[in-house]
């Protein structure tokens, strides 16, 4: 199956890098590729897409302008210069954040990423809304049901939870599980181990190795971002207390 896409960039050379990375993706057919944000808005008035591929710091119409202006809005995957963007297009359900120079690996992670969130909303418009139920906090384990059938994992194995909309993806250090469950109700079920990060993850306290500026680095090699609030959230709530001081008060 291929899926339509839409290129928006005003640098030229930066457009036709672009262009030439999605082409060799076979999944992909590119219906326009345009050099503003103007231009793309008067295509998508009159043509459906899936995902647009789209510049950020742009004349007239910037892409988050240009992804507030639409009504029936496809899968955004924002390429920028200005990594400063990435907060505001999180907010606005971007579903990927690229930095320049865009290489062609991370242009296909995200056109993955794009194309199994469109197979998984059509999954869930498929699969009957169920009463939600309170998970028992006290279990070191929890149930969850997801395409091959109903599994059981414990909360000790889990090390992260990533948002794909109105549903997560969950990633253990040999495997991981996409769950018909969205991040902001995984939320409210989870034991307090369980950290909100980024508006796009939640992550196990007890897995984290390192913590920097802008990154968590959790057992596995696995990176996440954090949000400056979100980390010093968990470093009040979390860090500082198990953090060995100089002076013993």
């Amino acid at each position: 199956m291929t899926y339509s896409c839409l290129i928006v960039d005003d640098n030229e050379i930066e457009r036709d890098a672009i262009e030439m990375h999605v082409k060799k993706i076979p999944s992909l057919k590119i219906v326009a590729v345009c050099k503003d944000g103007m231009e793309a808005f008067s295509i998508l008035n009159n043509t459906a897409v899936d995902i647009i591929f789209s510049d950020i710091d742009m004349p007239e119409i910037s892409g988050t302008t240009l992804l507030k202006t639409l009504k029936n809005k496809p899968l955004f995957i924002f390429i920028t210069s200005h990594s400063q963007y990435a907060a505001e297009s999180f907010e606005l359900d971007a579903l990927d954040f690229i930095v320049k120079p865009a290489t062609f690996e991370r242009l296909l992670k995200a056109a993955n990423k794009a194309i199994e969130y469109i197979e998984l909303k059509k999954l869930v418009k498929q699969t009957p809304e169920e009463p939600s139920k309170e998970l028992d906090k006290e279990d070191d384990y929890f149930f969850f049901k997801e395409t091959k059938g109903i599994t059981k994992l414990k909360y000790s194995d889990v090390i992260y939870i990533e948002s794909m909309g109105d549903f997560s993806k969950i990633y253990t250090g040999s495997d991981k599980h996409v769950i018909l469950v969205g991040l902001k109700n995984l939320e409210k079920q989870l034991p307090d181990f369980f950290s909100r990060v980024h508006k796009q993850y939640i992550i196990n306290v007890n897995h984290i190795s390192t913590i920097t500026a802008h990154e968590l680095h959790l057992n596995h090699n696995f990176i996440v971002p954090i949000s400056a609030i979100n980390r010093q959230d968990l470093l009040d709530r979390v860090i500082d207390k198990k953090t060995l001081s100089r002076f013993k008060k």
